[in-house]
């Protein structure tokens, strides 16, 4: 329910205010401008009505306090019984959001608040819709820039990068629905860490990573502690989630700074959080690192072998050879090559130089259905190169035979080589 404090110094208006306004609106009531303000900072209302005539501090001062020296973007509607239009105009031009003669009546103060809380609502809705990541609900990445700079100008703390360890292998095996599942529960997990009620912030930078910041917590104990129940709880869900055998490290690794030793601003926090979250990273993640603060020696590794060879292998293997990009396929060929020379196997490279732009998809598809899926292949330019395992050059020979087989004038279009390695 919208919240409206009426500010009046005679008790009967505060009073005839609050009877036509309490059954649609939280109502609350001040009798004079200081006491406003002492209200407004702690109930922080969403529209002021106002007198313009009061002792020691009238409407109009009342409202430059609040949106000058307060800076809050509060709409005021001033009451007045005065039928000049010079104070109309001068409320206006201090920003006023509307205007209303006394004495009240009923139907024109409701329509004139609802209004203006119809306006307010909308406004909310475009900012909230510009401000949030659609999947999660929390900041997006602009808004959290902006939200956790201002935050931290003001008020000291603990800015966190938080990392999701392994996620990738996640959207591999259970597929990109079960993975929004995990980031989701995470982000619950955080908004259950940080104090969202009383002006902590949470916001997504993008894919697994995400960023809060906590006021006035600055004990390495407190975010040690955060950071072993987000994991310990993160990992509980998963296995219930994805099922018990599940073997995936999946965890969170948090780089930490304090604010204002480190800085204030977004990108000077940032970067160093980051700096910390590479050290947990680097010595066995599912942990927490604060910048300038953390001794890395006691970390330790946490993955198993078999967790390990989760990490290193393919998933989602076809049935056809396997295609790298040129870098790769050097590291794969100079394996191979020592693989070959050391155990005397067969290993063959045939290069392929398509003459022919447009021949070149339909090639490529022959060339596929004729290789096996332990062979692995590449593309530089119009070269097409293949790593023919456990062959001989009568392999090679007849794997172009198939292909040309398949194919017209395959000569006039395509040079073919082989060459035994070993």
């Amino acid at each position: 329910m919208r919240k409206i404090l009426v500010v009046d110094d005679e008790p009967v208006m505060l009073v005839l205010a609050e009877k036509i306004l309490s059954p649609h609106y939280e109502v609350l009531t001040a009798k004079s401008g200081a006491e406003a303000i002492k209200i407004f900072e702690t109930k922080k209302p969403d529209l002021i009505l106002s007198d313009l005539k009061m002792p020691e501090m009238d409407g109009y001062e009342l409202h430059r306090i609040l949106q000058e020296k307060l800076a809050e973007p509060v709409p005021v509607i001033f009451m007045t019984a005065d039928e000049s239009d010079e104070s109309e105009s001068k409320g206006f031009a201090l920003g006023a959001a509307d205007y209303i003669r006394k004495p009240l009546k009923a139907d024109i103060l409701l329509s004139r608040v609802g209004n203006i809380v119809s306006s307010l609502e909308k406004i909310y809705s475009l900012t909230t819709a510009a401000e949030t990541d659609p999947m999660t609900g929390i900041l997006n990445k602009t808004a959290s820039r902006e939200k956790i700079s201002a935050l931290a100008s003001k008020s000291p703390g603990s800015f966190l990068m938080i990392d999701l360890d392994s996620f990738k292998l996640v959207n591999d095996i259970y597929g990109h629905s079960m993975g929004d599942g995990i980031l989701i529960t995470l982000v619950e997990l955080i908004k259950r860490s940080i104090d969202l009620s009383g002006g902590d912030l949470v916001g997504r930078m993008g894919g697994d990573e995400f960023v809060a910041y906590l006021q006035n917590v600055r004990e390495e104990k407190i975010l040690q502690e955060k950071t072993l129940f987000m994991n310990e709880e993160l990992l509980e869900f998963a296995k219930g989630y994805l099922g018990e055998g599940m073997e995936i490290p999946l965890g969170v690794s948090v780089g930490a700074v304090f604010s204002p030793d480190e800085g204030t601003s977004f990108d000077e926090l940032y970067n160093k959080a980051d700096n910390a979250l590479y050290e947990v990273k680097q010595h066995g993640k599912h942990g927490l690192s604060i910048y300038g603060v953390t001794d890395h020696s006691e970390f330790v590794e946490v993955e198993k072998l078999s967790q390990m060879r989760m990490i290193l292998g393919e998933r989602n293997v076809g049935e056809q050879a396997y295609f790298v990009d040129f870098e790769n396929f050097k590291i794969i060929y100079r394996l191979l090559s020592r693989i070959a020379s050391n155990f005397h196997r067969g290993l063959q490279l045939l290069q392929f130089v398509i003459r022919s732009e447009d021949f070149s998809a339909e090639f490529k598809e022959e060339l596929f259905k004729s290789l096996r899926k332990s062979d692995c292949i590449t593309q530089s330019g119009n070269k097409i190169l293949v790593l023919f395992l456990e062959a001989t050059q009568e392999d090679a020979e007849a794997v172009k035979d198939k292909i040309f087989s398949q194919l017209e004038n395959f000569s006039d279009k395509v040079i073919f080589e082989s060459e035994k390695i070993f």
